[in-house]
């Protein structure tokens, strides 16, 4: 019995070290390839903001018309342009994949990492890591991801520098800092699940999500929003993905906000929403696990 509490405690360290400040100070030295430098931090990006909204729009909106006959109750409170727009992509789509009859009853056929691999060429899922002591990690499931493609996103409630999250910290391994001191609580237990429910409920426009709440289930509506189970990588494997912070513009179309898996703490209109999305560094291929790097050193 001692034994197997002390692997059990042994194991949660191994988890939790990387959230340790006095442990990292000690060990940065030790571990170069865990490592990530940027000269400042308006340089911290590997792609552009365009490339990274193209890329979720892409995503977002083949998801949408995946799900097209669920989408009639939000279909009537958008602008009638909007309406016919996504009429003629369903009318593309339906041609492409070869759906010729029984539209709307053919139209929820694929899984949400189905069409992420039809969209982009790859999907990702959650799997038994390859590290011993990491538990679960995210990989490849199928396909290719090339150098520079958007291959995940961060979930969770979005905090300000400003705002209270003592409590959602406790024993919370999934809290993601940014850059500039906001904080990401991709914890899908305990008080971060009831407050991201609750700010979800909140913020919702009749028909209209703001966010998507299914990360904090198994079956994601956004089959991206897995970010906060990628393990941070090692001498021995060194990353193949980073963190990118991207702030939503206001131009984000409403009807797609139902896959954002972030929401904000606080109702500010002010402030745009931020996600933290990953980025590959190099092709990856199917099988490969995702490694990232948990410490940003600015200089």
């Amino acid at each position: 019995m001692p034994g197997r509490l002390l692997r059990g405690l042994w194991q949660r360290w191994g988890r939790y070290k990387y959230r340790f400040v006095p442990w990292i100070a000690m060990n940065l030295n030790h571990n170069p390839r865990t490592l990530r430098y940027v000269p400042e931090e308006s340089k911290d990006k590997v792609i552009s903001d365009e490339e990274v909204l193209g890329s979720l729009l892409k995503v977002f909106q083949a998801l949408f018309l995946n799900d097209f006959h669920k989408q009639s109750d939000i279909l009537t409170v958008l602008p009638e342009t909007v309406q016919l727009k996504y009429q003629d992509l369903l009318a593309v789509q339906h041609q492409r994949v070869k759906l010729l009859e029984n539209r709307h009853q053919q139209q929820h056929i694929f899984k949400a990492e189905e069409v992420l691999y039809q969209t982009l060429g790859f999907s990702v899922a959650r799997a038994a890591s390859s590290l011993i002591t990491a538990g679960k990690g995210v990989f490849v499931a199928k396909g290719f991801v090339p150098k520079d493609a958007v291959v995940s996103m961060y979930p969770g409630t979005v905090y300000q520098k400003y705002e209270p999250v003592f409590f959602q910290s406790i024993g919370n391994p999934f809290i993601f800092r940014c850059l500039d001191g906001v904080l990401i609580d991709g914890n899908d237990k305990g008080i971060s699940k009831v407050v991201y429910r609750s700010c979800t409920g909140r913020d919702r426009l009749g028909p209209l999500e703001m966010s998507d709440s299914t990360w904090l289930t198994s079956e994601l509506h956004n089959p991206l929003a897995l970010g906060q189970y990628v393990n941070n990588c090692s001498n021995e494997r060194a990353a193949n993905v980073c963190y990118q912070e991207f702030d939503v513009p206001a131009v984000f179309p409403v009807e797609l906000k139902q896959y954002l898996p972030n929401i904000a703490y606080s109702y500010d209109k002010q402030s745009p929403l931020r996600c933290v999305i990953l980025v590959a560094l190099r092709d990856i291929k199917q099988g490969e696990e995702l490694f990232s790097n948990y410490y940003t050193i600015v200089s």
